[in-house]
């Protein structure tokens, strides 16, 4: 095993001690961050770093991914229904047919990270970490989860059930909704500025309380926009 071990000193208004530790073993490239001070022999201040790594057929338990960082990994077919996230990353990542329903993401970091035929029902993004905060949804099931007062401009759903989601207060900017189901979604308060929804159905949007200049409809689901006057839009 090699170890390479750097030892700095930091200065400010609490001094601690910061101890970087990078190990090589078996291919498996781990960093390990540990914080001394008031709370040197917290848990919470070492996180695992994995890089480059496959997980299949995976079941995790309510803690078993805390306190890590996974960057450019991917996971397939692998279940965290059961996950409590605290302090978690994800950068460059990818998620193949998993199972996130009910997971509590509150304390996660999504950078880059792309979801693939995943069920993600119940999930609060609200939460998540907002630094560079990029994620992409393909065949997804994201029934009655919550993205309320999130930025997340340019976001691509595609093909994903999104039934009763709450975007209320959220920057959905020039987002795309391709072939998605919008029914009973909650968009209240969004800027939803050149904010594409030309394949989208089953949309309810006010627009008198949402942001919705330059939106693209297509002219089928236009009744979406006027549910509040209750008229009545019949096909000729």
């Amino acid at each position: 095993m090699l170890m390479h071990a750097l030892l700095r000193r930091t200065v400010g208004r609490k001094k601690k001690w910061r101890y970087d530790q990078t190990l090589f073993e078996n291919g498996l490239y781990c960093r390990h961050r540990i914080s001394f001070g008031i709370r040197k022999n917290d848990a919470r201040f070492m996180p695992e770093y994995f890089l480059n790594q496959e997980y299949q057929n995976r079941t995790y338990q309510r803690e078993a991914v805390n306190y890590k960082e996974f960057e450019q990994c991917t996971f397939r077919h692998c279940d965290f229904s059961s996950c409590n996230f605290i302090d978690v990353t994800f950068i460059d990542c990818h998620f193949y047919h998993c199972n996130f329903n009910g997971a509590k993401i509150n304390h996660v970091a999504l950078r880059t990270v792309g979801f693939h035929d995943c069920e993600m029902k119940e999930v609060n993004f609200s939460m998540c970490d907002k630094l560079i905060f990029d994620i992409a949804f393909d065949d997804c099931i994201l029934d009655f989860s919550k993205f309320y007062a999130l930025k997340i401009k340019d976001t691509v759903f595609r093909n994903c059930s999104l039934i009763a989601v709450d975007f209320m207060g959220a920057d959905i900017t020039a987002a795309v909704f391709d072939h998605c189901d919008l029914y009973r979604s909650e968009f209240d308060k969004a800027i939803a500025l050149k904010t594409n929804f030309k394949t989208s159905y089953h949309y309810t949007i006010n627009p008198q309380k949402t942001r919705i200049q330059k939106a693209i409809f297509s002219l089928k689901e236009v009744k979406g926009l006027l549910f509040q006057h209750e008229i009545i839009v019949a096909d000729i």
